[in-house]
């Protein structure tokens, strides 16, 4: 793949079609995405995600900057902490999912804003944490989105990614690139009527950095102490970091 080149799924594109193309997919499926994400995994993407927030260890009064958290799963569980969170999103479709969400819950107090992660308009040294689930690998250049959520967090502060990787369970993986490929687009056409969408989902995944690639390049936006957990069978992992 050339450098002027990034994944779409399986196709290699230019970066600005990518950056286009993947925020058509988010709102084709944004009204169906969390009714999608119960049925595709099960229901166990809400014990991830509570996993997720338990290893953030949201405080109260503490300023967290919720990036790609679109529908607000994340933000609520961290704003019933205490924090206080800011919900970014490159989608405003998703963003206005999320914010009915809040209203119909009565949850107030938090802050939604439509932000490119590759390059926000928040003010250096802002944020005590930064977290990012189910979201960086739609980032068109991920390296600069890292770059950006160093940039934004005080020192001190911590990063925080839930992603989808490679499954390490022998046999597993076998069987998750059945379902993915042809179980999922299925589910994305009966539920969601949108089978394209989520074949670019599945197909995303399978184009993400495995675990340690992923963790080097947290590193090298400038991160320390970092550390990747993985849930599943590494089908889900957690990967944090430090600014420091």
């Amino acid at each position: 793949m050339t450098q002027d080149k990034v994944s779409f799924g399986y196709e290699d594109v230019a970066p600005e079609e990518k950056t286009r193309r993947v925020g058509e997919v988010f709102s084709s499926v944004a009204a169906k995405y969390d009714i999608m994400n119960d049925a595709m995994s099960g229901g166990m993407h809400r014990l991830w995600k509570d996993r997720f927030v338990r290893r953030v260890k949201p405080q109260p009064g503490e300023a967290i900057l919720d990036m790609a958290g679109g529908t607000g799963d994340i933000a609520f569980r961290m704003a019933a902490r205490g924090a206080e969170v800011t919900v970014a999103d490159i989608n405003q479709d998703m963003l206005d999912v999320g914010i009915e969400r809040a209203m119909d819950r009565g949850i107030t107090g938090l802050s939604w804003s439509c932000q490119n992660a590759e390059k926000m308009s928040y003010p250096s040294r802002s944020y005590d944490a930064y977290t990012i689930v189910f979201g960086i690998r739609n980032v068109t250049d991920i390296p600069a989105a890292l770059r950006e959520a160093h940039r934004v967090l005080k020192h001190g502060g911590r990063f925080y990614c839930m992603e989808f990787s490679t499954t390490t369970w022998p046999g597993f993986k076998e069987i998750y690139d059945v379902y993915s490929h042809k179980i999922m687009p299925q589910m994305g056409k009966i539920i969601a009527q949108d089978e394209e969408s989520y074949r670019y989902l599945a197909e995303s995944i399978r184009r993400f950095p495995p675990m340690p690639e992923f963790e080097r390049m947290i590193r090298e936006a400038g991160f320390a102490n970092t550390r990747v957990e993985a849930i599943f069978g590494g089908a889900v992992a957690i990967h944090s970091g430090w600014k420091i």
